[in-house]
């Protein structure tokens, strides 16, 4: 007794586990469980929509019906009660349209919410929604019957009208008909002309005269348009009128230049106060000019030289390497030092050729752009030297001259950074090496370019 009891509550509550698996899926297909916002809507005519009648929303299901108010008068309109799935709330906005829609042509009915557009608001909570009246098919047939009514009537006017015209037109070329055998008979005035040869060859002569003035007034009309054209190209009348302005303009501008020349020379030639004539203050100034110039230059120059301010002056990219030659430059402990920074950069990286021009490549102008990068801000006070090296075997110089072609790379490479960082053109020099760097740098040869950023004097 004790296992049948146990077998029954066994298949009892398998019942209500399976009862109640079956409810949750209906009641989730239904959206039961989802949560919902209610919004309301109108409409004069529900059209078969009833409470619990699908709602979607851009053609998705989103909810359903769950009250329908009944107007109180013939005026007023049934208020529709509608849950919306909370998902998809974002596409209800201020003006999305809800109307009566139907599944197919005989399926049922459903209320269908269009999106809003994203400028819009989106919609409250128990908003009323804007509406739009469904339109019944009986309706579309019964205009469409009125539509082919006034079509077949207005093609039987027609048809009748077509009918007269077509009486009239026969009418008409019957009597041209009737005319055209009469000229030919010699009937009438002008059947006479017509059979009169005398007044038809003089006819045919007073046509020809006519052509024959029109082509000559045809051909004159030509030429002279010619003439016009030409006179017009040739820009006569304007260049006329604007030489005769020019000259107006030019003896007016003569006229006041003329008096501000005298007017000029009267208050420079006027003596000082001392009674010192103008001519005797301008060679006094100019004599004193000169000798302040020439003070100067001896000044700086001297000043370059001093064992002390000779670092200032190499800093500031005074420091001139027009008539430094490669030999001297390798012996000189302020370009060779070691603790230059240096960076070397090969033929292969930096240029292509153009035809037999040898020229920045875009990889080298990068490479370039990098080294310049990693001293930063410091590249606009430093003084930086750009070495040239070659081993002759460019084709754009002579493969005899590699001094020739190392400082053809330098130019190039200044011209380059001169312009891409606006650099100082006295803070860039230029060294053609040929192919041999200073001694003790760890390049025995090379062939390419060498960046040497100075160290600043101390």
């Amino acid at each position: 007794m004790g296992n049948r009891n146990f077998i029954v509550g066994i298949f009892v509550l398998a019942g209500l586990t399976l009862f109640a698996i079956g409810l949750f899926l209906v009641g989730n297909r239904q959206g039961a469980f989802a949560r919902h916002v209610e919004f309301y809507t109108e409409f004069k005519d529900l059209s078969g929509l009833t409470k619990g009648s699908k709602v979607k929303v851009a053609g998705m299901d989103a909810g359903q019906i769950v009250d329908v108010g009944v107007p109180d008068s013939p005026s007023s309109r049934f208020r529709i009660k509608l849950q919306i799935n909370e998902k998809l709330r974002g596409l209800v906005r201020t003006d999305s349209v809800a109307t009566i829609a139907t599944e197919g042509v005989v399926g049922g009915t459903y209320l269908l919410v269009r999106p809003g557009s994203t400028q819009a608001q989106a919609a409250a909570p128990l908003a009323t929604l804007p509406s739009r009246e469904p339109v019944e098919l009986s309706e579309l047939l019964e205009r469409g019957l009125v539509l082919l009514k006034d079509a077949d009537r207005n093609v039987n006017q027609i048809g009748a009208k077509l009918d007269g015209t077509l009486d009239g037109a026969k009418t008409t070329v019957a009597n041209v008909n009737d005319v055209v055998v009469g000229l030919k008979q010699g009937r009438g005035t002008a059947g006479m002309l017509l059979r009169d040869e005398t007044v038809a060859s003089n006819v045919r002569q007073s046509v020809t005269n006519v052509k024959q003035t029109t082509t000559d007034l045809r051909q004159a009309s030509g030429r002279v348009d010619a003439m016009t054209a030409d006179i017009q190209s040739r820009g006569v009348t304007k260049k006329v009128d604007e030489t005769v302005s020019s000259a107006r303009d030019a003896a007016a501008s003569i006229n006041d230049s003329s008096k501000q020349v005298h007017q000029t020379i009267a208050s420079a030639t006027r003596p000082d106060k001392q009674g010192v004539d103008a001519g005797t203050n301008v060679k006094e100034t100019v004599s004193n000019l000169n000798a302040a110039s020439a003070n100067m230059s001896e000044d700086t120059e001297a000043l370059k030289h001093n064992f002390f301010l000779r670092g200032y002056f190499h800093r500031r990219g005074y420091y001139s390497l027009t008539n430094l030659s490669p030999d001297t430059y390798r012996k000189d402990r302020v370009f060779t030092n070691p603790a230059n920074e240096r960076a070397w950069m090969s033929a292969t990286e930096l240029f292509t050729r153009e035809g037999n021009v040898e020229v920045l490549s875009p990889e080298g102008k990068k490479l370039l752009d990098a080294a310049m990068d990693k001293f930063g801000e410091s590249v606009f006070d430093r003084p930086i030297v750009i070495e040239g090296y070659s081993n002759g075997t460019d084709p754009a110089n002579d493969p005899a001259d590699p001094v020739s072609s190392s400082r053809h790379r330098a130019i190039l490479v200044r011209q380059y950074l001169q312009s891409r960082f606006q650099l100082f053109p006295s803070n860039l020099g230029i060294v053609p090496m040929s192919n041999s760097p200073p001694n003790g740098l760890g390049h025995s040869e090379w062939d390419g370019i060498c960046l040497v950023f100075l160290r600043p004097q101390q």
